[in-house]
This record gives C-alpha cells, sequence and structure tokens, in this order.
C-alpha cells in the first residue's frame, strides 16, 4: 500500500514570458539564486549543470544547528513547460518536487512550485513539528519568488544581451553571489584564481603579489569587474597587516587594468570595487561623490586603490569606481558579526549615534551589473541604500526582527583596547553617503529600507505572517 504524502503548492505570476522563466531556472547559478539568504544551505558539487534529467547536485542543509546532507536527481524536463527533481538521498522519507510554467493570458506568466512530500517518522512526529516545517516551506517560497521576480527586472533591463565578464574575488562573500546571478541573466563569467586553473573551466591564473595573470586562454571580453582584496576587519592592524591590505589592492588593480589596457580587443568596462571609507569619519553630514578623501588609513587604502585603476581609464577604458557601503548579508560581513553581538545582548556600540550606510547583498549584486552596462556611470560612484542609518538603529532593527532583546553597550575605549586603530575607523567612525548618481542613471533599490531588507535577510517569521 502506497504511504500518504503531503502536497505544498506555491504559485506567482511573473512580468515575463514563459520561455524567459523557463530559460532562468535552466542555467547556471538558478539553484544558488534561489536559496534564502537566511538559510544555512550550500551547494557543494554537482555533476553538471543545468536542469536535464540525469544532473545530480549535493547540498549541505541544516534542520535547526544539525547539518544534513541532500542529494538532489533531476528526473524530467519539458523545456518551456515544466522540469521535475527529486530528493535521492536526504532528511526526507520521499521529496518531489515540480516546476511547473504557464502563460498568464495576460503578457506575463505563471510558476507555480509543486512538492509532494513525506516525513520520515510522519506518524510519531507532533502536529507542531508539521506546522513549523510548513511554515518554513511558506516563508522560503516567499523569499525564492521575490529574488526570482526581483532579478528577472534587473535583468530585462541590464541584460539585452549576453556578456562576458572576466570576474576578481569570486569565491569572496560578494563574487559567490555575483557570478549565479551574472549566469542566471544569461551572462558568461570566466575566474581569476590563485591555482593552477581546472581543465574545461573558465578559470584563469593570476598571482597579484608576483604581477603574474595568464590570459592566453581567455577569449574576447565585454567587461572585467574586479573584487578581490584582503579582508579590512579581520585582524588587528599592525604594520604587516596594513601592508598586505594596501598590496592586496594596488598590485592586483593595477595589474588588472594594465592587463585590459594591453588586450588587443580591450573591453568595454572595468568595474573595480572601492569603499565609502575613503571619505574617513564624516559624521551625520551628507557626502556625496565630490567630497575630498579623509587623512586616515582606510582613505588612504582607497585612494591608492582607485588611482591604481588609472591605466584602464587612460586607455578609454570606462572605469565605474564603486565606493561601497555596509553590505548586508547572514554569510559573512557586518551583519553576521552584528547578529553574533545580539545573541549576547549587545545592541549598541560606543555611543551608537555613527552612521551606516548600508545595502543589501542583492541590491549589491545588481548594483556592479548596472554599473557594467551603464554607460553613464565612471569614475567614483557611491552604492548605498538611500536611507542611511545610526549604529543604534541597524541594531534595534535587528533585534526586532529577530524578537530578541539587546539592552547591553559595549563602550568605545573598550572597543579600542580589542580592535586599536580599527576601531576609530571602521567600527566607531560614521559615514553618511548619497547614491543620487547610481539612482540618477536608472538603479532601483529593491530593499531601500531596513525594513523590507532584514526581513529578507534574516528569515523573520513573524515579517512574513503581516505579509500575509
Amino acid at each position: 500500500m502506497m504511504k500518504t504524502t503531503t502536497l505544498f503548492s506555491w504559485k506567482s505570476r511573473f512580468d515575463c514570458s514563459v520561455a524567459e522563466l523557463y530559460n532562468w531556472h535552466a542555467r547556471p547559478g538558478a539553484l544558488e539564486r534561489l536559496i534564502p539568504p537566511w538559510e544555512d544551505t550550500w551547494v557543494l558539487e554537482r555533476n553538471r549543470e543545468g536542469i536535464s534529467p540525469g544532473t545530480r547536485a549535493r547540498l549541505r542543509v541544516h534542520f535547526g544547528p544539525i547539518p544534513l546532507s541532500w542529494h538532489a536527481l533531476h528526473l524530467s524536463d519539458e523545456p518551456g513547460r515544466s522540469f521535475c527533481d527529486e530528493q535521492s538521498r536526504g532528511p526526507f522519507a520521499f521529496w518531489r518536487h515540480q516546476h511547473l510554467f504557464t502563460d498568464s493570458g495576460d503578457g506575463g506568466s505563471i510558476l507555480e512550485d509543486r512538492i509532494e512530500y513525506r516525513m520520515r517518522f510522519h506518524g510519531f512526529m507532533p502536529a507542531v513539528m508539521k506546522k513549523h516545517l510548513r511554515q518554513r516551506l511558506e516563508n522560503t517560497f516567499v523569499s525564492r519568488h521575490a529574488t526570482l521576480a526581483a532579478d528577472l527586472a534587473v535583468h530585462r533591463r541590464c541584460s539585452n544581451q549576453s556578456l562576458r565578464f572576466l570576474v576578481s574575488g569570486a569565491g569572496g562573500v560578494l563574487g559567490r553571489e555575483l557570478l549565479p546571478f551574472l549566469t542566471t541573466g544569461g551572462h558568461e563569467v570566466w575566474r581569476l584564481v590563485r591555482r593552477v586553473p581546472r581543465a574545461d573551466s573558465r578559470e584563469i591564473y593570476w598571482d597579484p603579489a608576483q604581477g603574474e595573470i595568464d590570459i592566453e586562454g581567455l577569449p574576447e571580453i565585454d567587461g572585467i569587474i574586479h573584487l578581490a582584496g584582503e579582508n579590512i576587519a579581520q585582524g588587528r592592524w599592525t604594520e604587516e597587516k596594513k601592508r598586505i591590505i594596501i598590496d592586496s589592492r594596488v598590485k592586483g588593480t593595477f595589474l588588472l587594468a594594465r592587463t585590459a589596457a594591453s588586450m588587443p580587443v580591450k573591453p568595454k568596462v572595468f568595474v573595480s570595487a572601492s569603499a565609502i571609507g575613503c571619505y574617513g569619519n564624516a559624521g551625520s553630514q551628507w557626502v556625496a561623490e565630490e567630497q575630498a578623501y579623509g587623512g586616515d588609513f582606510i582613505s588612504e587604502v582607497c585612494q591608492r586603490w582607485e588611482e591604481a585603476v588609472r591605466p584602464a581609464a587612460e586607455a578609454g577604458i570606462r572605469s565605474p569606481l564603486l565606493r561601497i557601503g555596509v553590505v548586508l548579508t547572514p554569510k559573512g560581513g557586518a551583519l553576521h558579526q552584528l547578529r553574533l553581538a545580539l545573541r549576547f545582548g549587545i545592541g549598541r556600540l560606543g555611543s551608537g549615534e555613527q552612521y551606516v550606510s548600508w545595502i543589501s547583498l542583492d541590491d549589491m549584486i545588481s548594483a556592479i551589473l548596472h554599473a557594467a552596462v551603464c554607460p553613464e556611470l565612471h569614475g567614483p560612484v557611491n552604492v548605498a541604500a538611500p536611507q542611511p542609518v545610526t549604529n543604534r538603529e541597524l541594531m534595534a532593527a535587528m533585534a526586532d526582527c529577530l524578537a530578541v532583546r539587546a539592552p547591553l553597550t559595549v563602550p568605545s575605549w573598550l572597543l579600542r583596547a580589542w580592535f586599536g586603530e580599527m576601531a576609530d575607523q571602521a567600527i566607531l567612525a560614521g559615514c553618511r553617503v548619497r547614491a543620487d548618481l547610481l539612482q540618477g542613471t536608472g538603479f532601483s533599490f529593491r530593499h531601500p529600507t531596513l525594513a523590507s531588507a532584514l526581513p529578507h535577510l534574516l528569515g523573520s517569521d513573524r515579517e512574513q505572517e503581516k505579509k500575509k
């Protein structure tokens, strides 16, 4: 006798054709883009890209604090209509997921995610656990469909043609999200790596410290996206650490810019990361791109970083310098660290009045693509959400989203004792930037406020319930 399964279905309409919707799912990176930010889930390996029958992927998922392995197998694929995958090994007794694509009849399309599942020990599982699983599924597919709709909107504006990019820093927090975002938009990505490139892969060897780069196997490219650089917020700033921070940015940037300038067919654009730290501690004043560099170490790093792009710019390659704010993602960086602080009841760092010009990770990767294709952008470009907040406001909003109490303050003197010089320049300093130039060229934020960004990033059940 066949055992009973539970059916879960989630359906949404999208402003694109059925072909566009299906093609997005069929491209490399779709699975990575559909994992909600708040889920501690990683794609570990796959036998090949795509969704054709026989494609396998192994993921690491978490149920609470427990890590589990999930093996997925694609069973069928009807191009433009549907595809189906199932769990071949994992935490469920049975799991089958159908993706159904239909025309909405009004110029759009409809995606229905239909999942049939059966939990292990279903008959012995308390009702509250079953309800919790269904709530988690709802939250997951609210997030998946919201990300999909927003990504499709960006690609309708920015991905009219397939472009080929060479990307540095592809293994970092930002790069790991950027690559699947680009490939699902139909772009081709080549990665710079500091090891021997794997056979039959789109990898190019480089060693910035030694001034080495091997572009012999690189085809003509449309653009370079340069994100690589030593983590500035990791460890105390000893003189050796400062040297590594500067060299990792200046040497790598100069090498790539000089290489781009010498290519027989030059790329059209060289997008280089920088940081709003270039302005120093600006207090509560609003800061635009015309503001002079500050006088501290981070400002010096950013100035030398940006100047290293000069060979590309002088060769006529459009060179946007993205002065990036605090990128919020639970996968690393400031949001990850602040979330740990909240768990210990810490709700303020220093006075708490220092301004934080933040941006969600999804908006950050969208801004990179926008800068790569927007001919009006060159030179310094502030990249931060339109509503900066103070440290006190940011941590209070996070505490509310996570439903935790955080009444404690870490005094400034303790931060200075623990982090040294970095405390005054990266933790206690403030910068309130304007992104008018970015928005003036047609960029639209999917998360303009913390109220929209934090539930998406942290997965607050309470906030999801409010939306229903």
